[in-house]
């Protein structure tokens, strides 16, 4: 390995297969390749490289504040690391999954990196009426929740915009949307050079072929102060990394009646003397005022069929 002396310090920003894209302190970028077979590097990582011809090689990765990633029976995809928050973008229509929306809650959860939801067509009335209505639960545990109208063509609410500027300012941010969610419009909104970028990385990293790479770091501000990580890979959200046990820690409105179970290890599912159950059963009878203590029936079959998936793959 290269002497400490001989190494020089950058920032993933953008990967594909065992190649990435390195960008030095003063702007500089490259191609960098991890010593060995297998990379274990990720966009967000800074990263210690040492310089072979007109490439470079890592020799270390430096500790994470955090890795965002999801976990299946496969594989593991891992999207950023050295977060400060996530962006998770829905649309009023078509209808988002509220499942697959707590699972990414749950993962950034899981990293104590900071989620906001930004529910997108507010212009479309009707059906985002009812979708900030869906929405309610989550703001209740905490959740920031913006509204956005980001149109493809034509003019976005420039109050929306501010407002997402202020977010997003100073703090590097990972946006992930499913299809339909407006994601494309959005990162093209923040980063108007986006696509030429992602072109010139694809090439270089694909010897000339064009790629769409799978993760990509863009600067949203000349300072380079302001980082917006754009990453495919919503549809499927698999939480294999996390216990079942450890599962009601992470989701708010559960975490919150865990502490009155009658049993440390209650599961929340069939106990005696169950805190969750007890909630929810009072909140079904109208007993309970809505608010940050009150569970909903479809958070609580989120977290059970979560808990069922869960303890299956273990065995």
């Amino acid at each position: 390995m290269a002497t400490p002396s001989s190494l020089e310090t950058g920032l993933v920003i953008a990967g594909h297969g065992r190649h990435v894209w390195v960008e030095t302190p003063d702007g500089r970028r490259l191609i960098c390749h991890p010593r060995g077979k297998k990379s274990q590097t990720v966009v967000g990582d800074r990263v210690l490289w040492q310089a072979s011809e007109d490439e470079g090689t890592i020799e270390k990765v430096e500790p994470r504040r955090n890795l965002f990633y999801r976990q299946d029976e496969i594989r593991t995809k891992m999207f950023a690391s050295n977060l400060d928050q996530v962006l998770i973008l829905i649309a009023a229509e078509p209808e988002f999954s509220e499942s697959q929306l707590a699972r990414a809650l749950i993962a950034a959860e899981a990293e104590r990196i900071r989620p906001i939801i930004a529910l997108n067509k507010s212009d479309l009335a009707e059906p985002f009426g009812r979708a900030w209505v869906r929405m309610g639960v989550y703001r209740d545990m905490g959740y920031t929740v913006m509204p956005m109208a980001l149109k493809p063509k034509g003019d976005t609410n420039p109050q929306t915009e501010h407002k997402l500027d202020a977010v997003l300012a100073g703090k590097t941010t990972l946006v992930l949307g499913p299809s339909g969610s407006g994601k494309s419009t959005l990162i093209n909104r923040l980063i108007p050079h986006a696509q030429v970028l992602t072109n010139a990385i694809s090439t270089a990293l694909n010897s000339g072929k064009h790629t769409t790479t799978s993760t990509t770091l863009y600067w949203a501000d000349t300072a380079r102060t302001t980082a917006v990580i754009d990453s495919p890979g919503f549809q499927e959200f698999g939480l294999n990394h996390i216990e079942p046990m450890h599962l009601a820690s992470l989701m708010p409105d559960i975490k919150a009646h865990a502490s009155d179970c009658k049993f440390y290890n209650c599961s929340h599912l069939h106990e005696p003397g169950c805190g969750v159950i007890a909630a929810l059963q009072k909140a079904s009878d109208g007993h309970s005022a809505p608010g940050p203590r009150e569970i909903s029936t479809t958070r609580y079959r989120i977290y059970s069929n979560l808990f069922a998936e869960l303890s299956e793959k273990r065995y």
